[in-house]
């Protein structure tokens, strides 16, 4: 994600594992497009998962889903998976994603939702701040 609070973006390519018999995405796998898409938005700024449970003790974890359907995936299909900061505060995130057709003409919105990410101490699972330092990173990305 750029300072200008552009989306990250991060190319996939639709899966046998990812469809129904109709070869058209199931509807819940958007939700793990969604996933690796703000994993890698993450780690493109320098955070990745495992070493932050390590060195904090602390995880994120999803507390809310909104997705809305536009249009099916199918096998194949190139997709671009987007993560956006909308809101940020001490203990959550609020990321703004979409999935999008890639194609030659124009990008397709197929799918787009809002997650809400929640900190929590990881031997507990009970809610806690964001680390100062995770907030510091992320102040550039709004």
């Amino acid at each position: 994600m750029s300072p200008t609070g552009q989306a990250f973006q991060w190319p996939m390519r639709v899966y046998w594992e990812d469809t129904d018999a109709g070869g058209i995405v199931f509807y819940a796998n958007y939700l793990k497009f969604f996933e690796r898409s703000r994993t890698e938005w993450l780690r493109s700024l320098g955070i990745e998962q495992q070493r932050l449970r390590e060195r904090t003790g602390g995880i994120f974890v999803v507390t809310k889903t909104t997705v809305r359907y536009h249009r099916p995936a199918r096998l194949d299909d190139e997709l671009i998976v987007t993560a956006r900061l909308i809101e940020k505060g001490r203990a959550s995130l609020i990321i703004a994603q979409s999935a999008l057709l890639k194609s030659e003409r124009e990008q397709v919105l197929l799918s787009e939702g809002t997650i809400r990410i929640g900190w929590v101490e990881a031997a507990s699972l009970k809610p806690a701040r964001i680390p100062a330092h995770l907030l510091d990173r992320l102040e550039t990305t709004t």
